[in-house]
């Protein structure tokens, strides 16, 4: 070895091997006194311990991260699910607020048709109800006070009434349904009626509907006929009737055989 490569091999770092430290340190030992080895070993098993320990924590830290993990994506998948069901709650309802927004809409247009129906029918129920006022002179006694209970309810001139639409045209109808029948049949009916000398006598008075009556009472000796007009009936004395009158009654009353009988009709 020339000098070139004996400076080359002087000039290496020296550098002890994998092989050398155990020998090195168990040399290192027997040249330490015995109370300097034992404080060595001492303080190598403490680290040892630590470095144990310090190994079983992060074990145990990384498991406890895995759980962790796994909890918290649960608990993110969970919280997920409840935000993608609440959006489409408040889906629903953003539809439900349309639907119903629309329903109003429909409703408060119906409301306004109504409103403009129910004006329409009061004022066409305001007329009927002049006329039938206006009717209510003509009728006989029996039948007004049939219809009492109806005609004290429709307002006369501008008295308002208390009832309803419907309640007011049911009285109407109520009132038309009875004249109509009363108009279509021959009714016999008792009543008291004034005399030309001023005396009351108890009568049979026969009505044909609403046009005529004639009537007979105190044993067959007075007789009369009636005619309706806008102010009330008008009674005329017929004593001379009285025969003729008897019969038709009796032949209603079916106490004669029916036969053909002349009674005076006054055409208005």
């Amino acid at each position: 070895m020339n000098e070139t490569q004996a400076n080359r091999s002087m000039a290496r770092p020296w550098r002890l091997t994998t092989l050398v430290r155990p020998v090195v340190a168990a040399s290192l030992l027997t040249l330490l006194p015995a109370q300097g080895a034992e404080a060595l070993v001492s303080t190598t098993r403490t680290a040892l311990e630590k470095w144990t320990e310090a190994r079983r924590l992060a074990s145990y830290e990384a498991g406890q991260w895995v759980v962790g993990k796994e909890a918290t994506a649960a608990r993110i998948d969970v919280v997920e699910r409840e935000i993608a069901a609440t959006r489409q709650r408040i889906a629903d309802a953003q539809q439900s607020l349309t639907d119903a927004q629309q329903k109003r809409g429909e409703l408060e247009a119906a409301a306004a048709a109504q409103k403009s129906t129910f004006a329409a029918l009061e004022v066409a129920l305001q007329r009927i109800e002049q006329r039938v006022a206006q009717l209510l002179p003509r009728l006989p006694e029996p039948l007004l006070h049939k219809l009492e209970p109806f005609t004290q309810q429709i307002p006369r001139g501008e008295q308002a009434s208390r009832l309803g639409v419907d309640a007011r045209y049911a009285n109407v109808i109520a009132v038309l349904n009875e004249v109509q029948k009363w108009n279509r049949e021959i009714t016999v009916a008792s009543e008291v009626r004034p005399q030309p000398d001023g005396q009351s006598v108890e009568v049979t008075v026969v009505y044909l509907g609403l046009a005529q009556a004639y009537y007979v009472g105190a044993g067959g000796k007075v007789a009369g006929v009636g005619t309706a007009s806008p102010a009330g009936w008008s009674w005329q004395a017929r004593n001379e009737l009285a025969p003729v009158v008897q019969r038709t009654i009796a032949i209603l009353k079916n106490e004669q055989v029916a036969g053909f009988v002349r009674l005076p009709v006054q055409i208005q």
